[in-house]
């Protein structure tokens, strides 16, 4: 598949609009725009921006995920020119803007469940819940009449208001016929159409996905972070990864999305003291594409409610904003960290549960990144053979010979990033 060549070096930033701004309002979430545009985010995946139904609904607002309308705006976050003038702004300063879709199920008084009752499944005379969504009703997708029904409502979004792509909520739920015919037609509209699936399957991304999710990796991390696990699990996903899907291949990769922060944790509180090294693998791992989540560029430590209002009161950039800058930076200026790009491989030494060395390549760069993911300080030793030479370390933006033979000392959690363009 060829992808959106924007995407290959984009960073993704998801927005919580409810949760962004005192207001959560998409006019106040306009005036982030320009900070995230020069921290170095590209996309912006927008939460789903939608009605939210009444039926069943959780907590003082409801679900994100349980839709009413799909072609209306949430009242709460503003209105439809709202929602325009947040798309023209962002496209002005070059970033893309994402949907969140959410095709599996709608909230349980959308108006589809009366007008076109054969678009769901039913049992015991009432609209399916699917898995324990409780307020939401699952769509049959037997129906070929709601097939075009969701790619109508998707090109609503993409001719009328503008939109770049979509988020696709647990896609693996929706048959992939479905998603490769509706990539199909959306792509007639708009060739660079970018579609990023919240699923692991290969299938999705043979066709119709341009990426899809780095759960397992996410996971592993959280694992290493927590004592669970060493790197040589880590070390093994990846050559399983590499075995099993295309080199062109693309993951989302993230220490912190809106389903980890709310349920899980922020990134300090399921990765404690590996939360920058962490952060650090997710822009430099093979077929990376980065994401950061709300709150993360200002080292927001805080569990989001997901279901009210629970908004950022202080928000301003910090010492957090920069690093982020800087791994945005690192990633968009060496081509042999896009997604997609190229090969890996890693150099073998004496901590290999302990210590990770990858190099990555393209035809005119290289990025080598050592990397101690554990928390003891090790003692380490590796050849570095054909790749011992000048480099820049780019954190330190400070020039680096890399010996041919390395012994050297590293705190837990450390990193070293070299880059070289040939």
């Amino acid at each position: 598949m060829i992808h959106p060549a924007w995407s290959r070096k984009a960073l993704i930033y998801e927005m919580n609009v409810r949760q962004l701004t005192p207001t959560g309002s998409l006019r106040a979430a306009q005036r982030r725009l320009k900070g995230l545009r020069d921290m170095g985010v590209d996309a912006i995946w927008l939460m789903p921006i939608y009605p939210i139904g009444e039926e069943e609904r959780k907590g003082s607002l409801g679900s994100y995920y349980a839709i009413s309308n799909y072609c209306a705006i949430n009242p709460e976050m503003g209105t439809m020119a709202d929602f325009d003038a947040f798309v023209k702004a962002a496209h002005r300063l070059g970033m893309k803007v994402m949907l969140d879709w959410v095709a599996n199920h709608t909230a349980r008084d959308h108006h589809w469940i009366a007008e076109h009752p054969d678009w769901y499944e039913w049992e015991n005379g009432v609209p399916k819940v699917p898995c324990d969504w409780t307020d939401t009703a699952k769509l049959n997708y037997a129906n070929h009449a709601l097939w075009e029904a969701q790619v109508e409502a998707m090109k609503f979004w993409m001719t009328e208001h503008g939109v770049d792509g979509f988020r696709c909520d647990m896609a693996m739920l929706v048959p992939t016929p479905f998603w490769n015919y509706t990539a199909e037609e959306l792509r007639k509209v708009k060739e660079d159409l970018f579609m990023l699936c919240e699923a692991e399957e290969r299938d999705l991304v043979e066709t119709a996905f341009d990426a899809h999710y780095g759960w397992q990796m996410h996971h592993i991390m959280n694992d290493m972070a927590q004592g669970k696990c060493r790197v040589t699990a880590l070390r093994d996903y990846l050559y399983k990864d590499r075995g099993e899907y295309p080199a062109t291949t693309m993951r989302l990769s993230f220490t912190s999305n809106h389903d980890e922060n709310s349920w899980s944790g922020s990134e300090f509180t399921r990765m404690g003291e590996a939360h920058e090294a962490l952060s650090l693998f997710t822009f430099v791992a093979p077929r990376a594409l980065p994401l950061i989540y709300t709150g993360q560029e200002i080292g927001y430590d805080h569990v989001f409610a997901f279901f009210d209002r629970d908004p950022i009161r202080k928000y301003s950039f910090n010492e957090h904003t920069e690093r982020y800058t800087r791994l945005a930076r690192l990633h968009r200026e060496n081509s042999a960290l896009w997604a997609g790009e190229g090969d890996w491989v890693e150099i073998r030494n004496n901590a290999e549960d302990c210590l990770m060395i990858l190099v990555r390549e393209s035809a005119d760069n290289r990025v080598i990144a050592v990397m101690n993911l554990s928390p003891y300080t090790i003692e380490a030793h590796y050849n570095t053979g054909i790749y011992a030479g000048e480099y820049t370390d780019y954190m330190a933006e400070a020039p680096y010979t890399l010996e041919s033979e390395v012994h050297e000392v590293m705190a837990p959690w450390s990193f070293r990033v070299l880059t070289q363009n040939k």
